[in-house]
């Protein structure tokens, strides 16, 4: 034992502990492609094995942001893995990639083996559900760095895709509709905004606003932020999706302008989905401007295609095979700009 680190704050011991707590999730992660075990120094995968003609590799990083102080607040840290899973693999799904690969990055005070075990599920549980192999990363113990109980995640995730079958906008014309698929709820954006109006309506994180929901209020807002990658994978296989847009920071305003060609805009209509109870309750406590919401939030849509017209029905039966639900909420026009019409 290094008893001159554990001096300093860094318990090996419970390193290893922790390793030995997560191997069986991250072996539940395994897929075609997937090469050697957790422990190595880099994480393998077989590409060839797959049998790309032209592969291109798609990457994406990210986090979780501010979510994280709600879930240390409610000292629930099992979905947290989902956020940081789903925020990397929904992005390279943006370009038609299947995402192959994940690696996390877990930073801690202290590493508490049962809390480490707990993050990681939830990271192997996102990767069973995107279909990815968890086939490395770092458990960083920095003592001095996070106040006690706090840590931080982060994600990396490699896709790939046929050349021929990438989806980069060049397709997407004037008429095109608007598929806009269901999100489970705020997803891992705007939480610095949901704080505030928690904190600033001093509201009890265990206790429910049963105007929204029964569950306690923490929970409800913690919801795992849905991964959309074999549904849509199996969309765009199926039907000639013209472009896809992952619906995160920035709302509508900032994301769905993102697959458009110079010259090109949005008109969505207000009313064609569900907008869900926790965009209600956030508008509400936090007496946010209706239209300022859709430039913040997802507002129950967590993903967008762009497709032909006659496309949409058939798309929007396959994601229903899946458990989504999903709507045509609007169209591209030849107008440039963000154009929602807000139900009156």
């Amino acid at each position: 034992m290094a008893k001159s680190y554990e001096s300093a704050g860094v318990s090996l011991e419970a390193g290893y502990e922790g390793v030995r707590r997560i191997k069986k999730h991250v072996a539940a992660t395994n897929r075609p492609g997937s090469m050697g075990n957790i422990g190595s120094f880099g994480g393998m995968f077989n590409l060839a094995s797959l049998g790309y003609k032209e592969p291109i590799l798609v990457s994406g990083t990210d986090g979780v942001g501010t979510k994280l102080k709600l879930a240390f607040e409610m000292d629930k840290h099992d979905t947290i893995g989902i956020d940081a899973v789903a925020m990397c693999v929904n992005d390279v799904l943006a370009q038609g990639a299947e995402p192959l690969i994940f690696l996390d990055y877990v930073a801690l005070g202290e590493n508490i083996p049962e809390k480490l075990e707990m993050i990681v599920k939830g990271v192997s549980d996102g990767c069973i559900q995107a279909g990815c192999a968890l086939v490395g990363g770092e458990t960083a113990e920095m003592p001095g760095m996070y106040q006690d109980g706090e840590y931080d995640i982060a994600g990396f995730t490699v896709g790939c895709v046929e050349k021929e079958n990438l989806i980069d906008g060049s397709k997407v014309a004037v008429g095109d509709v608007l598929v806009g698929i269901a999100s489970t709820g705020v997803h891992s954006n705007g939480f610095s905004l949901v704080r505030k109006i928690v904190k600033d309506n001093q509201l009890d994180l265990h206790k429910p606003l049963t105007e929204y929901s029964e569950l306690p209020l923490g929970d409800f807002l913690l919801t795992p932020t849905r991964i959309y990658v074999k549904q849509v994978l199996e969309v765009i296989k199926k039907t000639d999706v013209h472009g896809v847009a992952h619906i995160t920071g920035g709302g509508f305003d900032e994301n769905i302008p993102r697959i458009l060609k110079e010259g090109m805009g949005i008109h969505v209509v207000e009313g064609t989905w569900p907008i869900l109870p926790v965009f209600k309750f956030l508008e509400k406590y936090g007496n946010v401007p209706h239209r300022e919401m859709f430039n913040i939030y997802n507002m129950g849509i967590g993903m967008v295609l762009a497709m032909p017209k006659e496309e949409a029905p058939f798309a929007i039966e396959i994601l229903s095979k899946f458990g989504d639900k999903a709507y045509v909420i609007g169209e591209i026009t030849d107008k440039p700009g963000v154009d929602i019409e807000l139900v009156k």
